[in-house]
C-alpha cells in the first residue's frame, strides 16, 4: 500500500475539492438517471474518492461505483467549475488495479498485453469472423440456438456481428492513396484496432471520402491500439506506452492531419499530451501529435471537396459518440455533412447526447447496466421514429444495433456509420474551384 500523499496523488485528491456538489451533473448522468443511486453519479463518485483518499473508507468501496461509470464525460460538459473528472476517475481506476488485491487473469492480459494492440491479431479476428459468415456457419448456429452456448454476452451480440470483408480483400490495403485531382492536403489515418478488425470496410471507405476531398492518405504500418481501453481499466502505463509508439509512428511522416473515424480513439489521441509532465520533452512531442487529430467529419468539412449524386430518400436520426462530444468537442461537423445529402429528412432526437450504453467494453462487463442506458436511449429514438440511426464510433454502432435488434425492428429501421451513410449518397470529387461557377 502507498503512503498517503502518494496515494492522494494517484487519487487526484487536490482536484475533488474542485467539486461543489451542485447537482448540475446528475441529469447528465446516465447511471444515475437509471440507477438512481448518489453513489453512481458524477459528484457522489468524488466524494467516495475524497473520503477514500482520507482514510474515511476503503478503497475497496470505490469498486463498485467506479466500474459502474461509463466515462462518457457527459457531466464535464454541464460542470459550472470545470470539475477535471476525467483526472480523478482515472485516478480510481488506476489506484484499484495496483493498491487492491485485484489480481489480472491471464485473459485480461492477453486481451490488453497482446490482443487489441496487435494488427495482426486484429486481422485474424477480422477474418474468422468472415470465414464464420461465408461458410453459412453463422446462419447454422443460429437456427439450431448453438450461439446460445457462447459465453453471455457475446451470444448476443453476435446477432448483430457486421458483414466482414474477406482476407484476400484485407491484403489488397493501399497504404499510400493519391487524390484524383491535385493534393489540398495530406492526412494519417489512424485505423484503430477493433475498427480495422470488425469495421475494415469502413475504415476502406473513409480512405475513399479523404481521397475524393483531395487529400492524400497515407497509414503508418508502426501504429497500435490507442490506449482507451487500458487507461479505462486502470492500466496507466501500458496507456502511456501505446501513445509513445503512436507518436513515434506518426512523427515518422509529413503530415497535416491525424484523422480518426471512431469517437472514442479520437478522445484519446486528443489526450495523448495529459499522459506526460508538462515541460517534459514527451509532452511537447504529444502536444504536437494532438494538435493534428481531427475526427474525419471535421477533415470532410474543412475540406468541402465533395459532391453528393445520389438522393438519399430516408429519415435520419444522429446518435452523437459521447467521447466526440464531450472531449473532442466535435458536434456540428456531422450534421453539416448530412444536411449535404440530397433526399433526408434529419430528425433530432430530444435527448441526442444521452449515452447509449456501449463505453467501449463496459456492454460487455456490465451488460444489465448497459441494457438499462440502452432501453432509455431506444425510447427517445423510437419517439423520432427513424428508418436510419447515424453513429460516428464502432461500440455506439454495435450498442444501436443491438437496440434495434433487442425490439425486433430489424427490417424497419438500421444503424451505420456516418462514413456508410455519406458513400450511400454517391460523393465525387468537386470539380477545382476555377471549373466551378463563381458564386458570393
Amino acid at each position: 500500500m502507498s503512503d498517503w500523499k502518494t496515494l492522494q496523488d494517484k487519487l487526484s485528491y487536490d482536484k475533488t475539492f474542485d467539486c461543489v456538489q451542485c447537482g448540475y451533473c446528475l441529469p447528465a448522468c446516465p447511471t444515475y438517471e437509471t440507477m438512481e443511486k448518489e453513489t453512481h453519479s458524477p459528484r457522489g463518485r468524488i466524494n467516495l474518492v475524497k473520503m477514500a483518499a482520507e482514510g474515511k473508507i476503503a478503497l475497496e468501496e470505490l469498486e463498485e461505483p467506479i466500474e459502474k461509470c461509463l466515462g462518457c464525460m457527459a457531466c464535464t460538459s454541464v460542470c459550472p467549475t470545470n470539475v477535471d473528472y476525467a483526472s480523478i476517475l482515472e485516478g480510481a481506476k488506476e489506484t484499484l488495479a495496483s493498491e487492491t488485491d485485484k489480481t489480472p487473469t491471464k485473459t485480461e492480459n492477453f486481451l490488453f498485453e497482446t490482443f487489441f494492440p496487435s494488427s495482426q491479431w486484429m486481422n485474424r479476428l477480422g477474418s474468422a469472423a468472415w470465414l464464420y459468415q461465408k461458410t453459412g456457419l453463422q446462419t447454422f448456429a443460429q437456427k439450431l440456438k448453438l450461439t446460445q452456448l457462447a459465453p453471455f454476452p457475446l451470444s448476443e451480440f453476435e446477432k448483430v456481428l457486421p458483414a466482414q470483408t474477406s482476407p484476400s480483400e484485407r491484403k489488397k490495403r493501399s497504404y499510400r492513396v493519391q487524390p484524383p485531382g491535385k493534393k489540398q492536403a495530406t492526412a494519417a489515418f489512424f485505423t484503430g484496432c477493433v475498427m480495422d478488425g470488425m469495421f475494415f470496410d469502413i475504415n476502406q471507405k473513409t480512405i475513399e471520402l479523404l481521397r475524393l476531398s483531395g487529400v492524400e492518405v497515407v497509414i503508418p504500418s508502426a501504429q497500435t491500439c490507442c490506449g482507451a481501453l487500458h487507461a479505462h481499466s486502470g492500466k496507466a502505463e501500458t496507456a502511456k506506452a501505446l501513445a509513445m509508439d503512436n507518436i513515434r509512428a506518426f512523427e515518422e511522416e509529413e503530415i497535416d492531419f491525424i484523422v480518426t473515424n471512431a469517437g472514442g480513439c479520437g478522445a484519446r489521441l486528443s489526450e495523448y499530451d495529459m499522459l506526460f509532465e508538462e515541460s517534459s520533452e514527451w509532452h511537447k512531442r504529444a502536444h504536437m501529435f494532438t494538435e493534428k487529430v481531427k475526427d474525419i467529419s471535421e477533415v470532410l468539412v474543412m475540406m468541402d471537396g465533395l459532391s453528393f449524386q445520389t438522393s438519399v430518400k430516408k429519415t435520419i436520426t444522429y446518435q452523437p459518440s459521447c467521447h466526440m462530444t464531450n472531449v473532442q468537442k466535435v458536434t456540428h461537423a456531422p450534421w453539416q455533412l448530412i444536411e449535404q445529402i440530397p433526399g433526408i429528412s434529419l430528425r433530432e432526437m430530444s435527448n441526442p447526447d444521452f449515452c447509449c450504453g456501449s463505453a467501449g467494453i463496459y456492454n460487455m462487463v456490465h451488460y444489465e447496466e448497459s441494457m438499462d442506458i440502452l432501453d432509455k436511449k431506444m425510447k427517445d429514438v423510437n419517439a423520432v421514429q427513424p428508418e436510419v440511426i447515424v453513429t460516428t464510433n464502432p461500440g455506439c454502432l454495435l450498442q444501436m444495433k443491438l437496440g434495434i435488434e433487442r425490439e425486433e425492428k430489424a427490417s424497419k429501421k438500421e444503424a451505420i456509420h456516418l462514413v456508410e451513410l455519406l458513400m450511400t449518397a454517391s460523393p465525387q470529387a468537386k470539380e477545382p474551384a476555377s471549373e466551378q461557377e463563381h458564386v458570393l
